[in-house]
């Protein structure tokens, strides 16, 4: 179990977050039933759209929940992942989403394995340079896209903010 900060405003465009904070402002500033109710609803609807998108990566997770409250922008992630980079990867779902700025671990894993580090991408970064830094090989840089599939369509497609895995070698 854990807790990961993410950089909110980079990320997947899975849901409105803009309106699911403005149901968070609205809710808290007044006892309106109606506030409320919108508010659950809009963190329905992102928790359900995190969820569908963990599970469109084809990950294998028994019994995963997820999660999502707008006014702390935090997503809870629950369930067992079949080995320690599926969880990796998922938690990386959740955190990588525009919106997100929290991600709270609740996972188990069914085989135990060593964890991996996370590189938060940089303004100039290469998975080259990462490598590089990492490994001490930028030839490596394969280990790292391979980790980090299938929320990486292509070696050069990273983003500022985008959060990855560093699995040991």
């Amino acid at each position: 179990m854990g807790f990961f900060s993410f950089i909110k405003e980079a990320g997947e465009k899975l849901f409105g977050h803009k309106e699911a904070e403005a149901a968070a402002a609205e809710a808290t500033a007044s006892d309106d039933a109606a506030a409320k109710e919108r508010l659950d609803a809009a963190n329905r609807q992102a928790g359900d759209a995190i969820q569908a998108y963990i599970e469109a990566q084809g990950l294998s997770i028994t019994g995963l929940t997820v999660t999502f409250d707008a006014t702390s922008s935090t997503v809870n992630i629950f369930g067992v992942a079949a080995d320690q980079a599926t969880k990796e990867k998922a938690l990386l779902c959740c955190g990588n989403v525009g919106g997100v700025s929290n991600v709270n671990d609740n996972m188990s894993v069914d085989q135990s394995e060593p964890e991996a580090t996370y590189h938060d991408v940089v303004r100039g970064d290469t998975l080259w340079a990462i490598a590089k830094a990492a490994y001490g090989d930028g030839n490596k840089y394969p280990v790292i896209f391979e980790a980090n599939k299938p929320m990486l369509s292509h070696p050069d497609k990273i983003y500022p903010g985008q959060k990855l895995r560093i699995p040991p070698l």
